[in-house]
């Protein structure tokens, strides 16, 4: 059960006013048993990078099987008296009935690629709009901050420290989540481990060590208290001169007596790579070589990157409002478009034109594979079809740039993988969610999988997303033919973006 579950709370209604007003006009034009196909994808990777990775399907989940519309809320649109009785029966009498496809949760992701697939009732999939892209949009952009960081961090652990500076209770406990799965080892937020198992870790703050009427007693106080976790906070007054020399007297007056080795001392302010160097050294000289020097402090991957090109001796990194609100790039911006619209067995594509390239849709109803090499077993390129487009792998499949269309590459001795999986059909879940750690450990595993150029933070290599050429011939055909009736579309040639 979710925390929002646990809070009593009904999201039915956290919806755009215009989903209710578009779907009180698609029944009034008697479009209510319309079938329709929806498109989530996204247009650009936050922060520059080369792939985001793909999050929050649990929670959607959660909220698409709970979807009913109570007879306060239906009192509630009344009020507003632009809704017809009929559409207000319809929405008291909701049952959901869409087929639903998506990526699996840990999944890399990139631009232009269709995440999650809706297809039902134009009604039905119109009203879930706002919650497919705040679920998955949320939990996506902080997995792919978190993943950025822990690659920065180079094998060293990373722990989701940012509760206090989340924006909102969910941005907190949905944003544990969200770092667990790009990586993170552990959060500070009890409540996340409570109801997700994401293990909670702390140390102390700042005032534990001034309540005291020296560093030195309130070291040993804690140390008695958490001898077998002991991680005291070094930096209250002066790391080199008070807080090391305080922690190494209570590690060998209090810790070792009671039979108990020291975890760690944490640094959470001044120059930290310079620190960390004398700390490790005066650590090591007194015997304790194996305890774990800890850094926190407004890190972010660009941070942790230089304090260890510097040579910083840090075990372990906590990172809180740069990880948690994703603060240098913080809205991921997916979009959630109309693709196809359904006339008995066929779809009849739509497509949406804009004065901005990168903003024409890509229209049909679309299936995602990706191409793994069997020679590298590294992912080389994605390819949308159209859903009914077989990809037959086992010989060469040339692709090419939607965009530049002569470029051109011939794939061979690669294994296809659909990237779409059925979670909702006719309204049944058909999906069951994998336990959070093998998310984490799915997601890890697949980022591995990329090549190591797509994964820089500075000017990664573009990793192509191609359409196949039915789709791309079909998309073609939509532009001109919208271009000869509308002298004001734009003039497109030779193909477009997503």
């Amino acid at each position: 059960m979710s925390p929002q579950d646990k809070l009593g709370r009904n999201l039915s209604m956290l919806t755009d006013f215009y989903e209710l007003t578009m779907s009180n006009g698609y029944l009034q034009n008697g479009m209510k048993d319309t079938v329709a196909v929806f498109d989530m994808f996204f247009r650009r990777i936050p922060d520059g990078g080369g792939f985001a990775i793909f999050a929050g399907l649990e929670q959607l989940i959660e909220y698409l099987s709970n979807l009913s519309f109570t007879e306060e809320d239906i009192g509630y649109l009344r009020s507003k008296n632009c809704f017809c009785e009929e559409f207000l029966d319809y929405l008291l009498h909701f049952k959901f009935q869409c087929d639903i496809w998506a990526m699996k949760e840990g999944t890399p992701i990139f631009p232009g690629e269709p995440v999650v697939v809706v297809r039902g009732p134009v009604i039905q999939a119109q009203l879930v709009e706002t919650m497919v892209l705040l679920t998955i949009n949320h939990q996506s952009l902080v997995a792919t901050k978190a993943n950025r960081v822990v690659r920065a961090a180079q094998g060293r652990s990373v722990f989701e420290f940012g509760s206090r500076r989340a924006q909102s209770y969910d941005g907190a406990v949905l944003g544990a989540r969200a770092a667990y799965i790009g990586g993170c080892d552990a959060t500070a937020c009890v409540i996340a481990d409570r109801d997700y198992g994401i293990p909670a870790v702390g140390t102390m703050a700042h005032s534990w060590v001034q309540m005291f009427g020296s560093e030195y007693e309130s070291f040993a106080e804690y140390a008695k208290l958490y001898p077998d976790n002991c991680t005291l906070l070094v930096d209250t007054y002066n790391v080199l001169s008070s807080g090391i020399p305080n922690a190494i007297k209570c590690f060998n007056e209090v810790l070792l007596p009671m039979g108990y080795r020291p975890k760690g001392v944490r640094i959470d302010s001044g120059d930290i790579a310079y620190l960390s160097k004398k700390a490790r050294k005066m650590l090591d000289e007194a015997g304790f070589d194996y305890v774990n020097i800890v850094a926190s402090n407004s890190l972010d991957e660009y941070i942790i990157r230089d304090l260890l090109i510097q040579g910083a001796k840090i075990d372990l990194f906590g990172v809180g409002e740069n990880l948690i609100t994703s603060k240098s790039d913080p809205v991921f911006g997916g979009v959630y478009k109309l693709a196809a619209v359904q006339k008995g067995e066929e779809y009849l594509p739509k497509i949406k034109i804009s004065e901005s390239i990168e903003k024409i849709t890509t229209p049909g109803f679309k299936m995602v594979y990706r191409f793994f090499s069997k020679e590298t077993t590294l992912a080389v390129a994605d390819l949308v079809t159209l859903h009914d487009e077989a990809v037959d792998a086992s010989r060469p499949v040339t692709i090419f740039d939607p965009i530049a269309t002569w470029k051109k590459k011939t794939l061979q001795n690669v294994e296809a993988v659909e990237l779409l999986t059925p979670i909702f059909r006719g309204g049944e879940l058909v999906y069951r969610s994998p336990e959070l750690s093998q998310i984490r450990s799915y997601c890890l595993d697949q980022v591995d999988h990329l090549w190591d150029e797509v994964k820089r933070f500075e000017h990664p290599h573009t990793y192509y997303v191609d359409l196949s050429h039915k789709l791309w011939s079909m998309k073609n055909a939509l532009l001109e033919e919208i271009s000869s009736q509308n002298t004001g579309a734009p003039q497109i040639n030779e193909g477009t973006s997503f």
